[in-house]
């Protein structure tokens, strides 16, 4: 199978889990859109990649139904059908319990990583069930299987919500052709990383996942057959545990 005949489009694009996943897709032939809230890192990610076809991109604010819609109309324009959407935007906050953690930094993790992934669905799912076909790829998290400390109590329930919302939507369109995939990584070095409450060490850094590992989970997905689904895919670094 080949991607060289198929469009995506992903959002987070700009930097990290998602950025890794759009050089993969075009490295492998597919016209490839990113989209973040940061034009600046958009502009460098596209023009970091040398290869064909361009990486194309468009700023966005997943949390926003309205900026999501002006997304969807200008890829259509530059893409045509949406064959494969990628939800990658993703945030957290340093101060993650629930004694901590700020009623308003609640709202924004929900909105970015439950509703966010929701507002992007609900715009690519027309044209995927007119067409019969389509992927969707929700970049989830262990925390969104498990719950712990290390993600928080915002993170890990938008997560979760994340989580149910690809299963929901997996298990509705199946007879339409349409698959969705949620990835759980566990820990990836990623600019996330910063928002962490305990500075991560280069040491510890060296000892995890890296954006390209999910990269090539995301990539065996969607160069399967339309026939073959996976629902759930966990990776996580070798180090770590998944309890």
């Amino acid at each position: 199978m080949t991607l060289s005949n198929k469009t995506a489009l992903i959002t987070g694009g700009g930097t990290g889990i998602g950025a890794a996943i759009a050089r993969a897709f075009a490295a492998d032939g597919c016209r490839t859109a990113i989209s973040g809230r940061r034009e600046n890192k958009l502009r460098e990610t596209a023009a970091a990649f040398s290869g064909e076809p361009k990486l194309i991109f468009k700023a966005v604010d997943v949390a926003d139904r309205a900026s999501v819609a002006e997304l969807f109309a200008w890829a259509k324009d530059q893409l045509g059908r949406i064959d494969i959407l990628v939800n990658s935007a993703g945030v957290n906050v340093p101060k993650r319990s629930m004694a901590e953690l700020d009623p308003d930094d609640w709202d924004l993790l929900m909105l970015v990583n439950a509703t966010g992934a929701y507002n992007c669905m609900v715009a690519a799912l027309p044209q995927m069930r007119a067409a019969s076909d389509g992927l969707i790829i929700n970049i989830s998290s262990i925390a969104g299987k498990r719950t712990g400390p290390l993600g928080g109590v915002a993170y890990n329930a938008s997560k979760f919500a994340m989580s149910a919302l690809g299963l929901t939507v997996g298990a509705e369109e199946k007879d339409h052709g349409i698959r969705v995939t949620n990835i759980y990584p566990g820990e990836v070095d990623t600019p996330i990383l910063e928002n962490r409450p305990t500075p991560v060490s280069d040491e510890h850094r060296a000892t995890i996942l890296q954006s390209e590992d999910i990269a090539a989970a995301a990539r065996m997905v969607a160069n399967l057959p339309a026939r073959a689904h996976i629902p759930e895919l966990i990776i996580k670094p070798t180090t770590q545990l998944y309890v």
